[in-house]
């Protein structure tokens, strides 16, 4: 039965849309409690029910906004890699995270990154999942 549900509840299928919004937890170059807070919106499109081609935007409240190119693996459902580009920042970033399927359309997500100006930061937040017709 568990096999069952897990088969039917999978996170995505190819062709399908998915849009959030994050918050950093932490990162390594933090000032303090929310004087330089960051987060993220970005919008992500389903190659395949692994592959990924995200675009968004990074917002810190101290240094601006970076538009951010990227894309994502998901080697499991509920596992993925992650590449992107900030562009603003100059900088690229890799990452990991998981997510959890809170509804047919809600994930969880939490993940960690390391950017390659040597900053590291971990996030969470909401992603929804709008799927094709």
């Amino acid at each position: 039965m568990l096999l069952c549900c897990t088969i039917f509840c999978h996170a995505q299928d190819a062709k399908d849309f998915m849009f959030g919004t994050a918050l950093d937890l932490a990162k390594t170059d933090y000032e303090g409690i929310l004087k330089k807070a960051q987060f993220s919106a970005e919008g992500h499109y389903f190659f395949t029910r692994s592959i990924t081609a995200s675009a968004g935007f990074d917002v810190w409240t101290s240094d601006g906004v970076s538009f951010v190119l990227g894309g994502r693996w998901y080697p499991m459902d509920n596992f993925f890699t992650r590449v992107r580009g900030l562009i603003g920042e100059n900088d690229i970033a890799l990452g990991a995270g998981w997510n959890q399927v809170l509804s047919d359309r809600w994930r969880f997500e939490a993940m960690a990154d390391f950017y390659f100006k040597g900053d590291f930061a971990m996030r969470a937040g909401v992603m929804y999942v709008v799927p094709h017709k």
